[in-house]
């Protein structure tokens, strides 16, 4: 495995999720992400430690399905991404929505 610089590392990370479904699953220490879609799971792994200084115990993946749009007679697609489901060890936490 090549070594990822800590700096990459960050780019990997699009944005966190924040779903009805990805509400639900932070009830059981799990976060959602959008992702770029060449990141493996250990370099997802790597980044959210590196990011959030926490301790993650599994990382499962999934590309979303390309979705079709159309701007009046053209047809194409939205950009496909990769989401990422992190399971976070039960003393870690990340903070989505920090207190106003």
């Amino acid at each position: 495995m090549t070594k990822v610089q800590p700096r990459a590392l960050a780019d990997l990370i699009k944005r966190p999720i924040i779903t009805e479904k990805a509400t639900v699953l932070l009830e059981n220490n799990q976060y959602t992400f959008d992702v770029d879609r060449r990141a493996t799971k250990p370099q997802i792994k790597a980044a959210i430690e590196e990011l959030f200084n926490v301790k993650v115990t599994a990382v499962n993946t999934y590309h979303l399905p390309p979705k079709e749009r159309r701007v009046g007679r053209f047809v194409g697609h939205r950009p496909r991404y990769k989401r990422a489901i992190v399971t976070l060890a039960p003393d870690s936490k990340i903070v989505l929505f920090p207190e106003v």
